[in-house]
C-alpha cells in the first residue's frame, strides 16, 4: 500500500520535500507512466494537504527533469526521447570515466577493497541461470555511487544524480534486455582491473565502454 502524508512525521519546512520524494518514487516505479498528467486535486486530497505544498514539490521535480510544467495545461512526467537518452548516457560516460580515472589514481587501499566488495556482490547477484534482476540493480546503483563518493567532487556528484534521474524515467532498462547482465558484470570486471592495476587511462577507457555499451542494451 502506497504511504498518504498522514503515516509520515513531517515539519512544515519539509513538507514539500517530502511531497516531492514520494511523487519521485511514484515516477520511478512507473505508477505515473512518462506523459502522464499529474492530476493535481486528487493527488493533494490521497495525501491529505493543500495544493501549495504539492506546486512546490511540483517545481523541485520540474527542476531535476522529472516533470514537465506546460502552460495552461499543468504538469506531465516527462518523457524521455532517444535523442534525450543518448546525450544522457555520453555525459555519464564522461563523468564517470572521470571519476575512475581519479580513482585509478588516488583511492587507498580500503576504498579499492570497498569497490571489490560491491563487485563480490554483483557477481553473485548474476549468478549463471538464475540471476537477481532486482539485487543486480541495486547493487550496481551502490557501485557507481560509491566510485563517486571516492573520486570526492561534489559538483560532479550533484550533476550524475540528476542525469541518473533522467535515465530512470526511460521505458527499456539497459539491464532488462537478455544477456545484459552478463555483460555489464564482465564490463565491471574489466573496470575493477583497471582500477586495481592503478591505471587511470584503462579505467577510464573502459567506464567509457561500459555506458556505450549501456546506451545501445537501452535503445
Amino acid at each position: 500500500m502506497r504511504p498518504t502524508m498522514s503515516a509520515l512525521t513531517l515539519t512544515p519546512r519539509a513538507l514539500y520535500e517530502e511531497v516531492a520524494e514520494l511523487l519521485r518514487q511514484r515516477i520511478f516505479a512507473r505508477e505515473l507512466e512518462p506523459g502522464s498528467w499529474i492530476d493535481e486535486l486528487k493527488i493533494a486530497e490521497e495525501y491529505g494537504i493543500s495544493r501549495t505544498p504539492l506546486r512546490e514539490a511540483l517545481k523541485v521535480l520540474a527542476a531535476e527533469g522529472l516533470i514537465t510544467m506546460k502552460v495552461r495545461r499543468g504538469a506531465y512526467v516527462t518523457e524521455v526521447s532517444e535523442s534525450d537518452l543518448a546525450d544522457v548516457f555520453h555525459l555519464l560516460a564522461l563523468l564517470e570515466s572521470d571519476a575512475a580515472g581519479v580513482v585509478a589514481g588516488r583511492a587507498t587501499e580500503a576504498e579499492l577493497q570497498s569497490l571489490q566488495a560491491l563487485h563480490d556482490e554483483l557477481e553473485a547477484a548474476a549468478r549463471p541461470g538464475q540471476p537477481d534482476r532486482e539485487r543486480f540493480f541495486e547493487v550496481n546503483e551502490r557501485f557507481h555511487k560509491r566510485l563517486l563518493e571516492i573520486a570526492h567532487n561534489r559538483w560532479r556528484d550533484q550533476m550524475v544524480a540528476d542525469l541518473r534521474k533522467m535515465m530512470k524515467l526511460n521505458r527499456h532498462h539497459s539491464l532488462l534486455k537478455s544477456g545484459r547482465i552478463e555483460e555489464s558484470l564482465e564490463e565491471h570486471r574489466a573496470i575493477m582491473a583497471a582500477l586495481n592495476a592503478r591505471n587511470a587511462q584503462q579505467a577510464m577507457a573502459r567506464m567509457q565502454a561500459h555506458f556505450r555499451n549501456g546506451l545501445e542494451a537501452a535503445g
